[in-house]
């Protein structure tokens, strides 16, 4: 017999069952859905990691839930490779590299965390606790690192008191206290929002917010507070575009695949970032230096039900628009039915938000952090513009880029937004 346990989940942990899939006596063939847990992010299914039959269910609806927890007791054979599977913690800390550095909170983006917040501000003591690894050797386990990044904290600075110099959390929160009694100016602190009693003037219906929008919430909060925010406006002419994009719909359509625009979008905004690395990196937590990447990772905002979501589409750069509008399709819609696993939130490096034929004429997006900057898409329109000659009706589409200006000047920004409205008015740019 043996305990199936909930497998790697990331940093997500107090996960709640929402669904359980079967009971004593069930047979169940390797893959088949025990239980269905729901994250702040995303919802998943854990499956059973060899067939068997179902001796004993150890969780019930509403339990909360961590990496390494028994789920069900299975009776069969499973191989030496899945029985190692099943009883391994994933919750015992290794030495992690880099550990404290910047990692994508889903965002826009992207979901509060139940977790107290720390105030705007990363917190300095001063003195600090003295570090007890380098930057490159944090020893930490997962909930211990999203409790950190949370607050702020960079684990370098904390000092560990758990065997072997191991950060706990109580390492954390103390690390917090000190800094909350540490002296602070007036100006940095942030006054609380009155509380009103609304009933007084009528009647109220209180409508608690789904864990996706309450994560969503507390990360736009802090991505406002920590990021300088500043957001370019315009215009880009995409009319030999939609020409060129109408004359594939035959294809797109015997592929079984509806090619929107947002796919020549993401490719242009990967061009421009070719052209303007800084677009594609992250701040330091130090803000001493840019963390530049290679890859081309790309968050695509979802409105669902439950809230928005940023589902992301690894390597972007080396999908085709065919395939790209393809993965686009199965992420969004595996984002509207709550299916979404855990890496498809994770690791994205710039972020576009479409809003499509309800868009509007422009907006301000907020920057998904620890990205640098997010591209929002408006509703595109046809206007009358000026050739030199006459007015023609071109099919324009409004752009707003908004960006860290820690890590983005004024200027960086308008080439970057120049290149891109040159490379949508004429995608054969694409091919340079």
């Amino acid at each position: 017999m043996t305990e199936v346990t909930i497998p790697d989940i990331g940093d997500a942990e107090e996960v709640e069952v929402i669904e359980i899939c079967v009971s004593p006596g069930d047979a169940v063939a390797e893959n088949d859905a025990l239980i269905v847990i729901e994250s702040d992010k995303a919802s998943m299914e854990v499956p059973s990691p060899f067939a068997g039959t179902v001796s004993e269910v150890l969780v019930a609806l509403s339990d909360r839930v961590n990496a390494g927890d028994a789920i069900v007791r299975l009776e069969g054979a499973p191989s030496e490779t899945t029985a190692a599977a099943a009883a391994h913690t994933p919750d015992e800390p290794t030495p992690i590299a880099q550990a404290d550095a910047p990692q994508e909170p889903p965002t826009a983006p992207q979901a509060p965390s139940e977790t107290p917040q720390a105030p705007s501000a990363t917190p300095q003591p001063d003195p600090a606790p003295p570090p007890t690894a380098s930057a490159a050797n944090v020893y930490a386990g997962p909930a211990v690192r999203r409790l950190a990044r949370e607050m702020g904290v960079a684990l370098r600075e904390v000092q560990g008191t758990g065997a072997g110099g191991r950060i706990v959390k109580d390492d954390v929160k103390a690390f917090v206290k000190q800094a909350l009694t540490a002296p602070r100016t007036p100006a940095a602190q942030l006054q609380p929002v009155e509380a009103i009693d609304f009933s007084r003037f009528g009647d109220i219906e209180i409508v608690p917010l789904t864990r996706i929008r309450q994560r969503g919430a507390a990360n736009l909060h802090r991505s406002w507070q920590h990021v300088v925010h500043v957001t370019a406006h315009d215009d880009a002419d995409v009319s030999d575009l939609e020409a060129f994009r109408t004359s594939l719909r035959e294809e797109a359509q015997s592929r079984n695949v509806k090619l929107t625009p947002l796919p020549f979008i993401v490719k242009a905004c990967i061009h421009a970032m070719r052209q303007h690395p800084r677009f594609n990196a992250s701040l330091d937590p130090t803000v001493t230096a840019l963390v530049c990447k290679r890859y081309y990772h790309i968050g695509i905002a979802v409105d669902t039900e439950e809230g928005l979501v940023v589902p992301v589409v690894r390597d972007a750069d080396k999908l085709g628009l065919f395939d790209l509008a393809e993965k686009i399709a199965t992420l969004s819609q595996a984002a509207r039915e709550g299916k979404l696993r855990p890496d498809d939130l994770q690791g994205g490096s710039f972020t576009i938000s479409s809003l499509g034929a309800i868009g509007g004429t422009g907006f301000t997006p907020i920057v998904n952090a620890p990205e640098v900057a997010i591209l929002g898409v408006a509703r595109l329109d046809v206007r009358p513009v000026w050739d030199g000659a006459a007015f023609r009706p071109r099919k324009m589409l409004p752009l707003s880029l908004s960006y860290d200006h820690r890590a983005i000047n004024g200027a960086e920004a308008g080439r970057f937004m120049a290149g891109l409205v040159a490379t949508l008015a004429d995608i054969r740019r694409l091919a340079l």
